[in-house]
């Protein structure tokens, strides 16, 4: 996994996660404690709401994401860049300041006018703005989306999410954004939370991973909360983000968010990572999440289901079934560990698969139940 660094923060496996609060200075942002066109009262909102609470980024909003209103041209946002630059010259406390835009040229005169790095929402649509970011040498959070400069985010599909991600590269400094929430019509609350469930495989891109999650409408759904009473489940999905691997968190509320990641972090797995000897551990609990290491590495992805082990109980076996699963699981390369209790049985899914063959091939020989036979049906037929 790829460190990186933001105006000296570094973001990655390496370090605590980081929380990313949010300052607007778009009058039609719909979130309005965090909407000032006010210089002199943003600053100070920044200072004792984001950075006082514990914010290491501020990530400035030139334009609603709303999808209700017409998109800014790169002339419309530049007209806003006056106050969000006199906004993070009148800031008293230290972190680092994010630029929210689509536009390459926007990017470029904010880092010249004191931006520390660049929140692109539109995910490189505009074929300049990597270009821009590694000549400033700046981190550049790169959200999924279309290549469309007026369609940030609309994509639904997980491994189409991913695919985006991928067009037009990943500069050094690259943050991956898989886009939650309302940017599109198309997309649901059941895409949403198919791209939560599957935040490891985002790990495949090998770079830092942003989650902007806060009482977002696919969690607000599940708990039947209001705006105002989502916090704590944007909490709950917080902890979870960064257990499974998240880096940057965006947040309206960050204090409390900066305790959900804490925990999230304290919680997460150790995994041996050792730089100087090459060596680290992918956190990989399924064949997809495998799939996609295989395939950033150059390996054949098609190995993804031999590289993954998946632990059952049998319970409700007899002692011929038991003798039968043993001597069937010798030349599978299954480990089935008997108990007084039951049997653990351990494989990759293709290990199990070619068991469940083997038992189904030599029932009418061995004695097979076809019970036996179905629970190993089961068992090698579960979600990779």
């Amino acid at each position: 996994m790829q460190n990186v660094t933001a105006a000296g923060v570094g973001i990655g496996d390496d370090y605590p996660p980081r929380i990313m609060g949010v300052l607007n200075v778009s009058e039609e942002s719909p979130y309005d404690p965090s909407v000032y066109d006010d210089p002199g009262e943003a600053a100070e909102y920044v200072d004792s709401e984001l950075i006082a609470e514990g914010a290491d980024i501020v990530d400035v909003g030139l334009e609603s994401a709303n999808k209700r209103f017409e998109v800014l041209s790169a002339e419309q946002e530049l007209d806003r860049l006056d106050t969000a630059v006199e906004t993070i010259e009148s800031v008293s406390g230290d972190a680092v300041f994010s630029i929210e835009t689509r536009y390459a040229e926007v990017a470029e005169e904010a880092l010249a006018r004191g931006f520390d790095m660049v929140n692109d929402i539109c995910g490189f649509a505009d074929p300049r703005m990597p270009e821009v970011c590694r000549e400033y040498d700046v981190a550049v959070a790169k959200m999924a989306s279309p290549p469309d400069l007026e369609r940030p985010g609309a994509v639904e599909n997980v491994d189409d999410i991913y695919d985006a991600l991928k067009r037009e590269g990943l500069t050094d400094k690259t943050i991956v954004d898989p886009a939650f929430g309302g940017w599109s019509e198309e997309k649901t609350l059941d895409d949403d939370r198919e791209t939560f469930d599957r935040l490891r495989e985002f790990r495949g891109l090998g770079q830092p991973i942003l989650v902007s999650i806060n009482r977002k409408n696919f969690l607000r759904d599940l708990a039947g909360r209001p705006t105002e009473e989502a916090l704590p489940v944007s909490l709950a999905a917080t902890a979870m983000a960064v257990e499974r691997g998240a880096h940057v968190v965006r947040t309206h509320d960050v204090a409390e968010t900066v305790d959900a990641a804490t925990i999230g972090k304290a919680f997460a797995r150790d995994r041996l990572r050792d730089a100087d000897l090459g060596v680290e551990e992918l956190d990989v609990t399924s064949a997809g999440e495998a799939a996609r290491h295989l395939e950033r590495l150059g390996s054949d992805a098609d190995l993804a289901d031999e590289t993954t082990t998946r632990v059952f109980e049998l319970s409700a076996l007899s002692d011929a079934e038991r003798e039968t699963l043993a001597a069937a699981a010798l030349d599978a390369g299954v480990t089935v560990a008997p108990g007084t209790a039951g049997v653990l049985l351990a494989g990759t899914p293709d290990a199990l698969a070619r068991l469940r063959s083997r038992v189904a091939d030599e029932s009418p020989r061995e004695g097979a139940s076809e019970r036996l036979v179905d629970a190993l049906y089961a068992v090698s037929n579960t979600e990779r």
